[in-house]
């Protein structure tokens, strides 16, 4: 039963689809035995009684035609040729295509109470629709009864009913099911869009009435969630300004300090310097990056402009560019995933840093490593959740958002962020984006 799973559609479209055919193949059937048991067999049964009136008034005299009557066949071929019945003998019967004929039982039985008598009864159908009988009072003849203008191999007027009503249903069947199905397209968007960080207009109530019901829950739960996230962005806006206005005070209090309290004013715009950086990190991760237009770019540009940036460093940048093809992407954003990234290389390294780009075929990559103490496996995975940090090995300088907000510029590309530790010691971070 699970291969068959497999096979069966998963979508409520294609599952639609399919219950409309397999309704509509059921009624098909049914409809055709219907006409075949009320309609067509009816017909037969006519035919074959008037054909079973003609063979009887072949015998009106009481003449059996056994073996060594075969030479009146002639004189009953000139009896029937006014009604177009022909009379055969076993040998001529068989060079007429006897053999090709198929025997109908039913008709058979039917023929053989009509006769008074064991007959057979068989149907050939070439270019003309032929029936030819056995009759209980010659069993040694065949009576050949063409039927002019009845050939079932032609497309009779109900076959081509029951196809043109299949279609015109199948065809409506589907053009319903996809009606029922747009909405739920539209649904899934922009739950995917939610999902991203986007909040859409509020969708349309069209379709069903469950839809209807499921599309204004969604509505409404997109509008509290837009609501909430500006409520928080606007508190931690608030909060972040707010406390700009006291570090600033506090530092020009500290250029005013005296020259025996040097040491003093060195730690303390050290310390503002590192809690500047943190509000800054705060704004980033609020702003969530949501400039709405991409351009082409190309990865390899916003690398080395970066590499530049950061060249009056001490440590060693180490660059390898691959060829790389542009791609859609906010330039402003990525530059900030590589300077986050840079950035954290330069704070937990050792005094090397590396940066690559990479083209795979279908996705366009960047790396950033670095030669520091790296981070247990276990911990990787939950560094991208805010306000989370790794452990002590790699210090725990900054706010914990460096990492949720390149995991969050990722995810609104439709790409992917992977950090590995290197076999050679250190951290590896790897972007992957998308060529479309």
């Amino acid at each position: 039963m699970k291969w068959l799973k497999k096979f069966l559609p998963r979508s409520a479209f294609s599952q639609t689809v399919m219950l409309i055919g397999c309704l509509l193949l059921i009624n098909q059937l049914v409809s055709y035995l219907s006409v075949a048991t009320y309609f067509i067999q009816p017909t037969y049964q006519q035919i074959n009684q008037l054909i079973a009136r003609q063979v009887k008034l072949l015998f009106v005299d009481g003449v059996d035609i056994g073996r060594e009557h075969l030479t009146m066949v002639d004189a009953l071929n000139a009896k029937v040729r006014d009604d177009g019945m022909e009379i055969y003998n076993q040998k001529q019967a068989r060079e007429a295509g006897i053999d090709q004929a198929v025997y109908y039982g039913f008709l058979s039985s039917q023929m053989s109470e009509h006769l008074g008598g064991k007959a057979e009864v068989k149907i050939a159908q070439g270019d003309d629709f032929e029936i030819w009988i056995r009759p209980p009072q010659a069993p040694s003849i065949w009576i050949k009864v063409p039927l002019t203008g009845f050939n079932e191999s032609d497309l009779s007027p109900l076959t081509l009913y029951l196809m043109v009503i299949g279609a015109l249903s199948v065809a409506g069947g589907w053009w319903f099911a996809r009606q029922q199905n747009r909405p739920l397209k539209k649904l899934q968007k922009a739950a995917i869009s939610v999902s991203m960080g986007d909040y859409p207009e509020p969708l349309p109530l069209t379709g069903s009435t469950e839809i209807v019901e499921v599309t204004n829950a969604f509505n409404q739960m997109s509008h509290s969630m837009k609501q909430l996230e500006q409520d928080r962005a606007l508190l931690m806006a608030g909060i972040s300004h707010d406390l700009r206005t006291p570090l600033t005070r506090i530092r020009l209090a500290s250029e005013m300090m005296v020259e025996e309290d040097e040491y003093l004013k060195d730690g303390i715009v050290h310390d503002i310097e590192d809690m500047d950086a943190i509000i800054n990190q705060f704004i980033s991760y609020i702003r969530q990056d949501q400039e709405s237009t991409r351009e082409q770019g190309q990865l390899n540009d916003l690398i080395e402009d970066v590499v530049q940036a950061e060249s009056n460093r001490e440590a060693k940048i180490e660059v390898e560019l691959n060829e790389c093809p542009e791609i859609p992407m906010q330039s402003i954003a990525i530059k900030r995933i590589l300077s986050n990234l840079v950035e954290n290389a330069f704070r937990y390294g050792r005094g090397w840093v590396k940066l690559s780009s990479h083209f795979d075929g279908k996705r366009v990559g960047f790396s950033v490593e670095d030669d520091g103490p790296g981070i247990p496996e276990d911990q990787i995975p939950k560094l991208f959740q805010p306000f989370t940090q790794g452990d002590t090995a790699r210090g725990s300088v900054g706010s914990g958002l460096g990492l949720a907000i390149i995991k969050r510029i990722t995810d609104r590309h439709q790409g992917e962020v992977v950090l590995t530790n290197r076999a050679e010691g250190g951290l590896r971070a790897q972007v992957w984006l998308p060529m479309e």
